[in-house]
């Protein structure tokens, strides 16, 4: 699995992206969150407040209880907000 972080979320956990194997219990968005959150300090404190959080799997916007699987590709960045007027 491909995981990608942007903005503030690859500062805190001091990478853009990483693969990995995570175990086969992890079934949802929300699952890899929770399991993410224990590799390292930067990790856990970049995903402490989901609300700041957007999550796409495979390029398509998702909330947290869709499934994930190992080929997948999930990025983590902040919320977008459009241009000025």
């Amino acid at each position: 699995m491909k995981i990608l972080y942007f903005a503030w979320l690859k500062t805190k956990t001091g990478t853009a992206e990483e693969e990995i194997s995570p175990p086969a219990a992890i079934a949802t968005v929300a699952d890899l969150v929770e399991w993410l959150k224990g590799r390292s300090a930067g990790h856990a404190d970049a995903l402490s407040d989901l609300r700041l959080i957007r999550v796409a799997v495979n390029q398509d916007h998702v909330g947290l209880d869709h499934p994930v699987g190992p080929n997948d590709e999930v990025a983590f960045f902040p919320p977008v907000t459009g241009g000025g007027r």
